[in-house]
């Protein structure tokens, strides 16, 4: 172990050489580093090509300017990106995101997760992402149609169907996505399947919008039932209150457990009696409709209450599903949960958990999805929708989830076999040496590209 260690540190020196003052991609390398490293130390072809180090480098990064004028015809410039990582197993497939947050060290340690998110998935795709440090949530619909044109004019020669194709993610839901693609057709006189996510009167799949945290659910109860339990009954904390969230607390209740909170940038809510179903549709509306604030989830209804800037984690649950955003839960939070018994954490959201809050679980025996694996629902259905557009046919809501319940079976399956160690299955070493092992082998098949 000393010998392991000590190669661990000396890749990851490299990289933080290489990539200063890049956190978020750091620690996502890291993880993945740690958990392949005693597999990859054995295998002198990978090591002689250099394939993790090739691998944690990306193919391209490019970087624009967007001008656009507001309202009041004010002139306003944000930054843009597409990190294109690695295609090794097919083009280009990842989200953009909209958020002042948005940095390149985040949008590299999504890209690189997308990677190995995508390979699990079994469909031919590759890594990347992209997004903008502007932020929609103060903006008029006029205002956040002219930024997305602007980004498209600048994003258009380097995307395609057969090389780049990107989705939505945090800020970028199916009104920004539909901007997109209409600029993007306006610009190349064409239609083609070249963004995901788009509305079903226009190339998008049925359950899109629901993939992700209905993706989420259907892992969390594999591992669950792997290990004797089940998800009926169970309590869930989930936090956030996008489509993720939302779209798991509906799938959670479908299954009979029972979804305490909910949560946004202002604070969480805690639903003591649990949620139901028409207070569901109401979030929904809130959230979807009027892009309202959790807080009025709790003016609403008697029995729910509002905790102002805290987060969900020191209710008491059995099944946490964090949906917000990267690092959200941390190692004090874990403690928490812990505390409180929890048994099972699913990652709804990217790398929601710190590195702390990770190695703590591991070393309670407390079952851990990852993101690249519980989350890949939604990535999932984006490369079912391109096989729709490539086809020209559109599946039903039936078939797409069958298709989706598969994979998520099959990546669960990936996890167990190269993650299960006397009967207890390390989630998160499953699922990186699976999702590694095989963007490798094509990188070797290569050659020196």
């Amino acid at each position: 172990m000393p010998g392991l260690q000590r190669e661990l540190d000396h890749f990851m020196d490299g990289l933080r050489k290489r990539n200063p003052y890049q956190t978020e991609f750091h620690q996502a390398v890291e993880e993945v580093a740690a958990s392949v490293m005693p597999w990859y130390l054995q295998r002198d072809d990978y090591r002689s090509a250099q394939i993790l180090e090739r691998l944690t480098e990306p193919d391209r990064i490019i970087a624009f300017r967007v001008s656009w004028e507001t309202d009041g015809g004010d002139i306003r410039a944000n930054r843009a990106w597409r990190v294109q990582f690695n295609h090794a197993l097919g083009p280009y497939k990842g989200g953009l995101r909209f958020h002042p947050t948005v940095t390149d060290s985040v949008l590299k340690f999504l890209a690189f997760e997308q990677i190995l998110k995508n390979s699990l998935t079994g469909l031919p795709m590759g890594g990347a992402k992209g997004g903008s440090n502007f932020n929609p949530k103060d903006k008029s619909e006029r205002e956040v149609m002219r930024f997305c044109q602007s980004l498209m004019t600048g994003l258009h020669r380097y995307i395609g169907e057969d090389v780049d194709i990107p989705a939505g993610d945090i800020g970028v839901g199916s009104r920004e996505i539909s901007y997109l693609f209409g600029q993007y057709i306006r610009l190349q006189n064409r239609w083609a399947g070249v963004l995901t996510g788009k509305g079903s009167s226009f190339g998008g799949s049925a359950v899109r919008t629901e993939a992700t945290g209905y993706g989420c659910v259907y892992f969390c109860e594999q591992m669950l039932n792997h290990h004797g339990e089940g998800l009926e009954g169970r309590t869930v904390a989930i936090s956030g209150s996008g489509d993720v969230a939302l779209y798991a607390a509906e799938k959670a209740l479908q299954k009979g457990a029972r979804v305490l909170t909910l949560s946004d940038s202002g604070g969480f809510v805690h639903i003591r009696d649990g949620l139901d179903g028409n207070q569901l549709e109401f979030v929904k509306e809130l959230k979807e409709g009027r892009r309202g604030r959790i807080s009025e989830f709790a003016d609403r209804y008697a029995g729910v209450e509002f905790h102002r800037n805290a987060r969900p984690w020191a209710v008491g649950c059995e099944i946490a599903m964090p949906c917000a955003t990267q690092n959200e839960l941390d190692l004090e939070d874990a403690k928490s949960l812990l505390g409180n018994g929890v048994m099972a954490v699913s990652e709804g959201a990217n790398m929601p958990l710190t590195a702390g809050a990770v190695h703590l679980l591991a070393a309670r025996g407390v079952l851990h999805a990852p993101g690249k694996a519980s989350n890949a629902g939604g990535v999932a259905v984006s490369g079912l929708e391109q096989s729709q557009n490539s086809m020209r046919i559109s599946w039903s809501r039936e078939e797409v989830d069958g298709r989706l319940q598969t994979i998520m079976s099959e990546i669960h399956r990936q996890c167990v076999r190269h993650g299960e160690r006397k009967g207890r299955v390390n989630y998160v070493d499953g699922a990186n040496i699976a999702g590694f092992k095989k963007v490798a082998d094509a990188m070797l098949a290569y050659g020196v590209v």
